[in-house]
């Protein structure tokens, strides 16, 4: 386990099934992904990152904190997938977490997901893409 994710509260480890990307240290490879690193003021990326999702038309916040959040996403097969965001204010940056809820395989639709949502927070969009 990785000293990042000790300082961080945790994410959920992905499970077996090939549907889910992580930031954790310790994420199997098919599994890893990386944080979002953010630039100045971490509470105000992580702030950037609500607005964000909070546009996206296929998005809905279930649970949001100033560290945490939470939100399901429905992918362009109408399936449910689980988004979560926990911010590393020490690290900078914001560790993620992407998971169908029912699907055995989702063709790499959560890496995409999370690698949207990276360029989209890295260029200040806000929202209306396809994430």
């Amino acid at each position: 386990m990785k000293d990042r994710d000790i300082l961080c509260k945790q994410l959920s480890p992905c499970t077996f099934f090939p549907t889910c990307v992580c930031s954790r240290g310790d994420a199997l490879p098919r599994h890893r992904g990386e944080p979002f690193v953010v630039s100045g003021d971490p509470g105000v990326g992580f702030g950037r990152l609500k607005a964000l999702l909070a546009g996206l038309p296929h998005a809905v916040i279930l649970t949001a904190t100033d560290d945490y959040l939470y939100a399901a996403c429905r992918n362009r097969l109408g399936f449910v997938d689980d988004l979560h965001c926990r911010l590393c204010s020490t690290g900078r940056m914001i560790h993620v977490r992407s998971a169908s809820r029912l699907a055995l395989w989702d063709f790499g639709a959560n890496q995409r997901q999370v690698e949207t949502l990276r360029r989209q927070l890295q260029s200040g969009q806000t929202g209306g893409g396809n994430a």
